[in-house]
């Protein structure tokens, strides 16, 4: 974007960010009514001002290719919206996920032509243990063990990370 364009933006999606931090940590409910109330017409003022900004750029100018990027995608960046649960943007998972990414060319090697969907599937599982604040190797250790002594399958939710609680006599 040329500069007085990209300020103007990074300074209307700052104010954005500015009632994120505010609101941070509060439940769902209360969170999606200040955007409602406050972030809402900030988006929809942001996204009118994309589109007068790129009616008289060329088509194929640098600037204009970045404006059609949050254009493009306006559904789901608007989705934090309606949801409080949900935050502005995804920093939280791509931290997450970044050791996940560090060791994926590890991945090729591992059991096969499918070492790599194997490891993916170990991979998502440690890193949400460390989402839920749970010890992955406590919760390997204690959820093969309940399904190797005949865990009921119509149970398996309750062996999910987020709903899972260690055997009494682990």
């Amino acid at each position: 974007m040329t500069a007085p364009i990209g300020t103007e933006a990074l300074r209307r999606i700052a104010a954005l960010y500015a009632i994120e931090a505010e609101i941070r940590g509060k439940p769902p409910d209360i969170r999606r009514a200040a955007r409602q109330a406050r972030s809402k017409p900030l988006v929809e003022e942001l996204f009118r001002w994309f589109e007068a900004r790129l009616a008289p750029l060329p088509g194929r100018a640098p600037t204009a290719e970045k404006i059609r990027y949050p254009l493009n995608y306006r559904e789901g960046l608007e989705r934090f919206l309606d949801n409080g649960r949900l935050d502005i943007d995804t920093n939280v998972v791509e931290r997450a996920i970044r050791p996940v990414c560090l060791s994926r060319k590890n991945a090729l090697f591992a059991s096969g032509d499918d070492g790599g969907a194997r490891w993916t599937c170990i991979a998502s599982l440690v890193e949400t243990c460390k989402m839920n604040g749970i010890d992955p190797q406590r919760y390997f250790t204690d959820v093969l063990t309940r399904l190797v002594n005949g865990w009921q399958q119509s149970r398996l939710d309750e062996l999910m990370p987020w709903h899972w609680a260690p055997a009494k006599n682990a």
